[in-house]
């Protein structure tokens, strides 16, 4: 994990907390019609870190999707669980920027963690 933002580092910048997608994503049709190859790629290929200068996400195999903002540049970093996933310690990670960028990534363990820590390096 974290192959991606550790080669695109900047100078100065470090990584403060990284996470990835929660077990539950083993549960779902998906999961079963790929005979669990899909969550296993998406686990082990897509990356959600803070460092201490952005906030980098990466996702996707052979397709790639990465979103890197500024920590100055981001508005606001919205949580949302189900009560199923406060019990078991996952949710929904919306990111805002501050030209309205708004990026959305389900599934994602621990994210009031994730949380916390942004708000702690703002």
């Amino acid at each position: 994990m974290s192959k991606y933002v550790e080669n695109n580092l900047i100078s100065g910048e470090k990584i403060e907390y990284k996470t990835t997608y929660h077990w539950v994503i083993f549960f779902s049709l998906r999961a079963l019609f790929t005979l669990f190859i899909a969550p296993i790629i998406d686990r082990t290929t897509d990356e959600f870190t803070i460092t201490n200068k952005r906030v980098v996400i990466k996702t996707g195999l052979i397709s790639r999707k990465t979103v890197e903002l500024n920590l100055t540049k981001i508005e606001s970093v919205n949580v949302d669980q189900t009560i199923m996933g406060r019990i078991l310690g996952f949710g929904t990670i919306t990111i805002i920027g501050i030209g309205g960028t708004r990026e959305a990534f389900v599934n994602i363990r621990k994210p009031l963690e994730f949380r916390k820590k942004f708000q702690e390096l703002c």
